[in-house]
């Protein structure tokens, strides 16, 4: 279980500062909004996906939030990832810009997996 918690934890803390932390903190930069420009989208998704992936990342990192609200904010997290690894790829091609979201999408899969490990076991103990 002490294996679980910390794959869980650090896998967490990861989305967390990656895509809740550092949107909130640089959205507004010149540099956001002409990435988001540059793909193509209105500057008011900017604002909209800041949102989300703060509320998303809030009830992530969160502990006694129904599991039903966590399966939401990692089905967005996803939704969000997938979105922006085929943005990049329809935008600018192959790149690195293309593989680094599936990266992460790939680090909130063990996020994902490891929440569900933690659940199980706890469940176990208490019966």
């Amino acid at each position: 279980m002490k294996t679980n918690k910390i794959i869980y934890w650090a896998s967490t803390l990861f989305i967390f500062l990656f895509d809740t932390v550092m949107p909130a903190l640089t959205s507004h930069t010149p540099l956001a909004v002409e990435g988001i420009r540059h793909l193509g989208y209105p500057d008011y998704f900017r604002v909209q996906l800041t949102i989300f992936k703060v509320l998303g990342g809030v009830l992530l990192i969160m502990p006694k939030v129904p599991v039903r609200f966590k399966e939401w904010a990692y089905f967005g997290f996803g939704v969000n990832f997938i979105s922006a690894s085929i943005a990049h790829a329809v935008v600018d091609g192959f790149g690195f810009f293309m593989i680094l979201p599936l990266i992460i999408l790939g680090v909130l899969i063990v996020s994902y997996v490891s929440y569900h490990r933690l659940n199980r076991q706890r469940e176990l103990t208490l019966a």
